[in-house]
């Protein structure tokens, strides 16, 4: 029997690569004998950069840029195709997650109108100057709604408010902008490939659009959600109408609180992000002959079906035969839904637990939940 392991990570509590190997050794406990492929994923949110650096043998690195809050974090970021930048052969990986992620917020300092991206375009003019030209941009798990307007200015974009007063990109800058100036953007910029690996398919605005739909789990009020999304329209006009395209219903415009737009203003192709993972890791290749694939994530609800990892997987698993069970932290809404792409569906919580208890003893409730769904296959029929 052969087995497929290609979870995403299970938010705050385990990488997909921690996730992929206790998935792994809980089916040999069962099977000794079965054929197991490791293959851990993401779509553009936490793990991007280690599942994508894994999959190419390329480079971990860190720098300091600025964090969400405007204090300086530490972030990773990854070099694929070796790191000779100058040769023009190396890709930079970033992610959003480990630059302006949520999980770096503490709960009480969660409010978009005091969060900014700035840290990305830090990162990006620092990788231009190595001399980079190839960016993979994971935009999943960010913390911030600011349009991206906070990046935009860290690589030479001005904005202004009524005074003449430069903003330096907060989400409450979107309320104050008057006046942009796009022509300091750094020239480098239209010589370079930015791809953004997006799990968001948001446009910008609207009821579908990065405040209204993921303003509130970032911490905004109502009166910010609707605040936002006014402004998020009058800033979007403005970018428009100095590019000349209209980007703001673009597929993954919305992605980390507008970043994707931002970066669709640059230049950028989106793609999505479970798809450059699966690609890199060649995922495809792997699923030939699997009689099972394992797919899983923090929690699995009616947002797994609109191009989150699992939702890939499963898909991709189905065009070679396979069939794909689901094991997740939690199950939420829809759970009817869920079942229709996948064979089965599971959520490794036993019993009532809190949330710290759940992330504390992430490994042990995930072990024994897919021994227990392994010893069931087995059963003869």
């Amino acid at each position: 029997m052969k087995f497929v392991v290609a979870p995403d990570s299970f938010k705050e509590s385990l990488s997909a690569s921690e996730a992929a190997r206790i998935i792994g050794e809980a089916i040999r406990s069962v099977h000794p004998n079965a054929t197991v492929e490791l293959a851990p994923m993401a779509d553009g949110g936490e793990g991007t950069v280690e599942a994508l650096v894994a999959a190419g043998a390329g480079k971990f690195r860190y720098s300091e840029v600025t964090g969400p809050l405007g204090k300086p974090v530490r972030s990773l970021f990854g070099i694929l195709d070796g790191d000779d930048a100058k040769s023009g052969k190396g890709t930079a990986v970033l992610e959003a997650a480990s630059i302006f992620g949520l999980t770096i917020i503490p709960l009480s300092e969660r409010n978009p109108y005091r969060t900014t991206t700035r840290g990305m375009g830090e990162l990006m003019l620092q990788l231009l100057d190595e001399g980079f030209r190839k960016f993979i941009v994971g935009l999943g798990g960010s913390g911030t709604n600011d349009g991206g307007m906070g990046l935009l200015s860290a690589l030479g974009a001005v904005f202004l408010d009524k005074q003449g007063e430069s903003l330096r990109g907060f989400g409450e800058d979107l309320l104050k902008l008057d006046r942009i100036g796009l022509e300091a953007l750094d020239p480098r910029l239209s010589d370079s490939e930015i791809v953004i690996a997006s799990d968001v398919q948001s446009p910008l605005c609207g009821p579908d659009g990065a405040s209204r739909v993921y303003g509130l789990q970032k911490g905004a009020s109502p009166d910010q959600i609707d605040a936002l999304d006014l402004s998020m329209s009058r800033y979007a006009d403005r970018i428009e109408d100095h590019i000349g395209l209209k980007l703001r219903n673009s597929p993954g415009a919305g992605a980390a609180g507008g970043a994707g737009f931002a970066l669709l203003a640059m230049g950028a192709k989106a793609v999505q992000g479970a798809e450059v993972v699966a690609d890199a890791s060649r995922l495809g290749s792997k699923l030939s002959g699997a009689d099972w694939v394992i797919t899983g994530e923090g929690k699995s609800d009616n947002q797994t079906l609109n191009g989150k990892l699992p939702f890939y997987v499963a898909r991709l698993a189905k065009e070679t035969g396979a069939r794909t069970i689901l094991i997740s932290g939690s199950l939420g809404q829809n759970t009817e839904e869920l079942e229709k792409e996948f064979s089965a569906c599971f959520a490794c919580v036993p019993r009532p637990m809190t949330v710290s208890e759940c992330l504390e003893q992430a490994e042990t409730t995930l072990s024994d939940c897919v021994r227990n769904v392994v010893k069931l296959l087995s059963v003869p029929r």
